[in-house]
């Protein structure tokens, strides 16, 4: 029995994001064929929070704001219980991604992407929107390999009595000093601050702060000790030095960054269109709670797993190479992953549940959807993963696996370890062969 979710003229999918205040699925606009990312936002939370005029703000800035290194901001939708921003969707992956498959990047090539960053975070923070939450997560490629910054302008949402650090970071190894000291702290400097860690880790391959414990992970930052690679040239070392420095009165500014002889090799800055007048009304009116703007959030026969559509596996295998999706011969975990078994969706569902409940895992399991939740290894942080399944052609199904919350080399060997426990349910297609229900299902 075919289940499906819409929202007003947009067809919902899977989950391709979560966090602590929001999650963000795919979607497709019905009237367009277009592939648009959405992020729900739970009215109730921002009202908790009394966040209703910072996010109106932010959103709105979102919206006016237009660069081609900036997800863009469609439109805002709203039912009586939730908010919907449709973005952009960007079908090149994360730059996380890059990192895990290949090590650290050529001194040229990360200069390349820090260089796409700072065009983005400057003319963002020439708009007032400050990201707060910069790592290489909320880095995502588009189809031509160019950064693409997500996230911009809501990535902090302050819980009411917690620490400011565990509601706008999974990890604390971004955030500037100033953060941590939960003490009121200027965006573009905390910005500026963030984006010098992701160009270490970018020319590293590794964190420039790394503790097995927060005390003394806080005083190394705080601190701002760290030591540069042999390999890192003595520009880059110097840059990298002004730019993490623990005193945000006198750390470098975007503009100094722009004007340093390392980061102007080779550097065009972008060029965007002339600005055009952006229709704010669809903000206003979700906001203001206007009746007749409520789309209707609807999902059928709510028996048995989600349908995925054939856009979804479109985007998922990467063009219609369907092999993707089924070869768990790669050489690295991605941090968004996946399996497909032939085994009843309820099979999968308790043998997953299982198998966590062995290994000491928390478990919440509702209409197909699992939620995993545990300690990490290093015992800094807590972890969650989420196990949603989806039926891609009669008696095929894909179990897609991805991080909620908590660090992301953690989720590799996590989810390394808890394949291998599931391995009996693992559908293996022998070599050369390709499931015949999914092709039909795609070319449909």
């Amino acid at each position: 029995m075919v289940n499906t979710r819409r929202v007003g003229k947009y067809e919902v999918g899977r989950t391709i994001g979560e966090g602590t205040f929001a999650k963000v699925k795919f979607a497709v606009n019905s009237e367009t064929g277009e592939s648009v990312a959405m992020k729900i936002l739970a009215k109730s939370t921002i009202l908790q929070h009394k966040m209703v005029d910072q996010i109106k703000r932010e959103i709105s800035i979102m919206k006016i704001v237009r660069h081609p290194y900036v997800v863009g901001l469609h439109e805002v939708l709203a039912s009586r219980m939730k908010i919907y921003m449709i973005l952009e969707f960007v079908t090149g992956g994360e730059l996380f991604d890059k990192i895990v498959h290949q090590g650290r990047l050529s001194e040229k090539e990360s200069r390349r992407y820090f260089q796409q960053l700072i065009d983005a975070v400057s003319h963002c923070h020439s708009k007032g929107v400050y990201h707060r939450d910069l790592k290489p997560e909320n880095l995502l490629l588009d189809s031509h390999g160019n950064l693409m910054v997500s996230d911009f302008g809501l990535s902090a949402l302050p819980q009411q009595g917690v620490d400011l650090l565990h509601t706008t970071c999974g990890t604390p190894n971004y955030v500037a000093p100033e953060v941590l000291s939960s003490q009121g702290y200027d965006g573009a400097a905390a910005d500026v601050w963030s984006c010098g860690v992701i160009l270490y880790v970018l020319m590293a391959g590794y964190l420039p702060f790394q503790e097995t414990d927060l005390p003394s992970l806080y005083k190394k930052i705080n601190a701002a000790e760290f030591t540069c690679p042999f390999w890192f040239s003595p520009g880059a070392k110097l840059l990298i030095d002004k730019i993490l420095d623990p005193n945000p009165k006198t750390r470098i500014k975007i503009e100094g960054i722009k004007n340093n002889p390392w980061f102007r090799v080779n550097y065009i800055p972008v060029r965007h269109g002339v600005e055009e007048e952006v229709n704010l009304d669809d903000v206003h009116a979700v906001f203001e709670d206007i009746e007749d703007q409520y789309v209707t959030d609807s999902r059928k026969n709510d028996i048995g797993p989600l349908v995925m559509n054939a856009f979804e596996m479109i985007t998922l295998s990467q063009g219609l190479n369907l092999s993707a999706l089924f070869d768990r011969r790669q050489d690295y975990v991605k941090r968004q992953t996946r399996f497909v078994s032939r085994k009843p969706a309820k099979v999968i569902i308790s043998t997953v549940e299982t198998v966590a409940e062995s290994m000491g895992l928390k478990v919440h399991t509702r209409h197909y959807k699992t939620r995993l939740e545990g300690i990490s290894d290093t015992r800094i942080w807590q972890f969650a993963v989420v196990l949603e399944v989806f039926e891609v052609a009669p008696s095929l199904f894909m179990v897609d696996v991805r991080k909620a919350a908590g660090d992301t080399l953690e989720y590799h060997k996590f989810y390394k370890n808890f394949i291998a426990k599931l391995d009996h349910i693992v559908w293996k297609p022998r070599e050369g062969t390709e499931p015949s229900g999914l092709l039909k299902t795609v070319s449909n």
